[in-house]
């Protein structure tokens, strides 16, 4: 795909998003947490936002409302969120974080959001230049380590 350039940009965006995605995981297992990357962004944008109705959690983690439902329920099943009636109108319903929800996130702040962080800024340290020699270099550093390789390599350095 890297020879066809531009043709395969959105494909190419979409492979690296799910290598991302699936190294991501790995780290996010290997740290004791038991639920899925994709589910993340919901956990984070109700803590940053607070408690949020189904359409805004949707446009807040960008995307559709009735996967942003397919979500929400998951993560309810899990006890990290909860549903209430909004208090000014009965009709909406409002997701907010459980306990265990705010101790995920509490958690997931100090060691797995850092941990993430940090193996994704090591992969993109040397990026410069056009966008597609970008994402050639994204490529190429994941198939020489993966993130969770380099989430290892950065956690030893740190003190």
């Amino acid at each position: 795909m890297k020879s066809l350039g531009y043709l395969c940009l959105g494909s190419r965006f979409r492979r690296i998003g799910e290598r991302l995605q699936a190294d991501t995981q790995q780290v996010i297992e290997e740290l004791g947490v038991s639920i899925q990357a994709a589910q993340y962004p919901f956990l984070g944008a109700i803590d940053r936002l607070g408690p949020l109705t189904i359409g805004e959690l949707a446009q807040a983690v960008g995307i559709t409302q009735p996967g942003a439902t397919r979500t929400a329920a998951q993560l309810m099943e899990l006890g990290f969120l909860d549903m209430q009636s909004s208090a000014e109108d009965q009709r909406r319903r409002v997701v907010s974080l459980t306990a265990k929800g705010q101790e995920l996130v509490d958690y997931s702040r100090q060691k797995v959001w850092p941990r993430i962080a940090a193996a994704v800024a090591d992969l993109c340290r040397d990026l410069d230049g056009p966008l597609l020699e970008q994402l050639a270099a994204i490529e190429d550093g994941l198939a020489e380590a993966p993130l969770t390789r380099r989430a290892g390599a950065v956690q030893e350095k740190t003190p």
